[in-house]
Order: structure tokens, then C-alpha cells, then sequence
């Protein structure tokens, strides 16, 4: 009796303990406060004025504003972003209603365009952009390899982002939290906003494919924009 009891104990722990183990994970998982504040990061959409979809008129840029009328909270970092127009007017990339990269900071480019900010105090640490049709894809890779933990990442393109956007590039920014990178293609248009250690995918991002029965600037689709509240890495 005694050796029945003992082998049905055994037979309970053999199913209780990986549950335990599991369990314990998913919930250091969700503990997180970095990555459980990524899940439910609010997410604020800009529309181009439909007024201007009738136009074929590249946009001007002539205010270099970053103003954004949307209050976010204390633990969060506001953001503004668009994507270049065509091969004319470049990216920007704006924190806390302050520009941070743009044609009139001269530190923009054809490509990917990347701002990388301190997640805990919103610093920006560094800036780059990395030019795909000319294969600065190492460069890339070094640039983002090097990026701390906890750091912030906002992608801009401009003209085009994906030639010589190899697997481990695209790995390293999917890692990020970004869905479309392994689709980007040949003068796409995309935005991302993510985070190194947010182990999830970003609500920050937007994708539109060059189609020539689509595009608004004949070979190129219309800018996209961007912003929102981005929350704050809490060690």
C-alpha cells in the first residue's frame, strides 16, 4: 500500500512540476515592465488629409514641426515620424516634439534611416542611416548589434530600404518586435518603432508596398506617417 501511494505521488509531481516551471516563466515573461508595458503601448494613427491623395504634388516641408497635439503619460516618450517622398523629400523623426533626424539636421539619408534612444531617459544615443541600394548592410548590422538593451529604435526609410536587406539584418530587426521586415521590398515605404529586450511584436509600424497601379508618386508610394507614446524601459 504504502509503495502505491508512493508511486501515485510520483505520477502527480511528474505532471505538476513542468506546469509549475511554465508557469513561473510566462510570468516572469509578463512582469516584465518594459515588455508588459510594449503589449498595451498606446497607439495613436495619423491619416494623410484625403485632400491631398487627389494630388499628385510631392509635399512640402518647409516648418520642420514636430508639434504633436496627443498628451501622452509621465512613464512614456512622444513621437512623431514620416517616411521620405519619393526621392525628394527626406524622413523625420521627432521625440518629445523636438526633431531628432531630418534633412535640416543633415543627418538623414536615402535608406534606412535609424534613431536609437536611451529607453529609462530618452537620450539619444546615436543616429545612422545606412544607404540599401549601395550594400551598406554591414555597417547596419555593426550598427544595430551594438545597440544596449532596453534602448528605443525608430526606422524611417526613404527611396529604397530593402536591396542587399539580408537575413541577418532582417532577423536582428524582427527581433526588435517588427512583422514587416521580411516582406519589405524593392522602394516599399515603412515605419517601426520597437524595442531591443521587448521581446514582442510592436504596435508601431506601418508598411505600404510600391505598386505602380497604386503609387502616388509614380514609381514610389505616398509617405506614410506616424506617432504615438512610447513607454519608458523600467529596470
Amino acid at each position: 500500500m504504502p509503495r502505491q501511494k508512493f508511486r501515485s505521488l510520483l505520477k502527480i509531481l511528474t505532471v505538476l512540476v513542468p506546469v509549475v516551471v511554465i508557469s513561473m516563466l510566462i510570468l516572469q515573461q509578463y512582469n516584465n515592465p518594459f515588455i508588459s508595458e510594449w503589449r498595451r503601448a498606446s497607439y495613436v494613427d495619423v491619416d494623410v488629409d484625403e485632400s491631398s491623395r487627389a494630388s499628385e504634388k510631392l509635399p512640402k516641408d518647409t516648418d520642420g514641426g514636430c508639434f504633436m497635439d496627443t498628451h501622452c503619460p509621465d512613464d512614456h516618450f512622444s513621437f512623431y515620424m514620416k517616411s521620405g517622398a519619393a526621392n525628394v523629400i527626406g524622413p523625420k523623426i521627432c521625440i518629445q516634439n523636438k526633431m531628432v533626424l531630418g534633412m535640416m539636421l543633415n543627418n538623414a539619408g536615402e535608406g534606412l534611416n535609424i534613431v536609437i534612444m536611451n529607453g529609462e531617459t530618452g537620450n539619444i544615443t546615436k543616429t545612422g542611416h545606412f544607404n540599401m541600394y549601395n550594400n551598406e548592410v554591414e555597417t547596419l548590422i555593426e550598427f544595430l548589434k551594438s545597440t544596449e538593451q532596453g534602448s528605443i529604435v525608430l526606422i524611417a526609410s526613404w527611396d529604397e530600404p530593402s536591396s542587399h536587406l539580408n537575413d541577418e539584418v532582417k532577423q536582428l530587426i524582427a527581433d526588435l518586435g517588427s512583422s514587416a521586415v521580411r516582406s519589405l521590398g524593392f522602394r516599399d515605404n515603412w515605419l517601426f518603432v520597437g524595442g531591443k529586450g521587448a521581446t514582442v511584436k510592436s504596435n508601431f509600424e506601418k508598411h505600404l508596398k510600391n505598386d505602380h497601379n497604386l503609387n502616388k508618386y509614380e514609381n514610389w508610394p505616398e509617405l506614410l506617417e506616424l506617432k504615438g507614446c512610447i513607454p519608458k524601459y523600467m529596470n
